[in-house]
């Protein structure tokens, strides 16, 4: 009688460590998104005139490299540049 107790002991907690896994991995960070500004439009053609890595630009803007990419192709602009 014991073992079948503690096996379902055993079973209930996996099942919680399960369910706790599975809603971690459901919870996503909520995408906020952010317009340019003109200031910030300034910033990244000034960067991208110092050849500033865009990674770096990434860390200073608070955006993402894929972000800051697509802004300087519609803006015509280099960025990413190999030294």
């Amino acid at each position: 009688m014991a073992k079948k107790a503690k096996a379902k002991t055993v079973k209930k907690t996996v099942k919680a460590k399960v369910a706790k896994t599975v809603s971690k991995a459901k919870t996503k960070p909520k995408i906020t998104r952010r317009e340019y500004t003109k200031e910030d439009v300034k910033e990244l053609r000034a960067h991208s005139k110092a050849k500033t890595p865009v990674a770096k630009i990434a860390k200073l803007t608070k955006r993402t490299v894929g972000s800051l990419r697509q802004k300087a192709l519609k803006l015509g602009i280099g960025l990413g540049h190999q030294r």
